[in-house]
C-alpha cells in the first residue's frame, strides 16, 4: 500500500515539474555563489594589488577585507532565499501533491 502511495507521488506530473524547478533554482543560486568565490579567488591570483589597495588614503583597511566579508554574506542570504522558497512555495506544492495522491 505505502509503496504505491509512493510510486504515484513519484509519477505524478506535478512532482516531476516540482523536482525540476527546484534543482533548476538550486543550481542557479549555486552558479551566484561559485562565480563570487571563484570571481574573488581570480583577483587575489592576477590582481592582488586591487584587493590591497586601502579604502582611503587613511585607511588600514584594504578593500579585500568589505569583498570577502560581502560574499560571506551573500553566501548566507542566498542560502536564506532558497529555505524561504523551499519552505513556502515548494512545500506546499509538495503537500498539494501528497493529498492528490492519498
Amino acid at each position: 500500500m505505502q509503496q504505491d502511495v509512493y510510486q504515484r507521488i513519484k509519477n505524478h506530473p506535478d512532482f516531476l515539474s516540482l523536482v525540476e524547478k527546484r534543482r533548476k533554482f538550486a543550481w542557479q543560486l549555486s552558479g551566484v555563489v561559485l562565480a563570487m568565490y571563484f570571481s574573488f579567488i581570480l583577483l587575489v591570483a592576477f590582481a592582488p594589488s586591487v584587493l590591497a589597495t586601502p579604502i582611503t588614503s587613511h585607511s588600514v583597511t584594504t578593500w579585500g577585507i568589505p569583498i570577502g566579508i560581502f560574499i560571506i554574506v551573500m553566501s548566507f542570504l542566498l542560502t536564506g532565499v532558497y529555505v524561504k522558497r523551499a519552505n513556502t512555495e515548494f512545500d506546499e506544492e509538495n503537500q498539494r501533491i501528497i493529498e492528490e495522491c492519498l
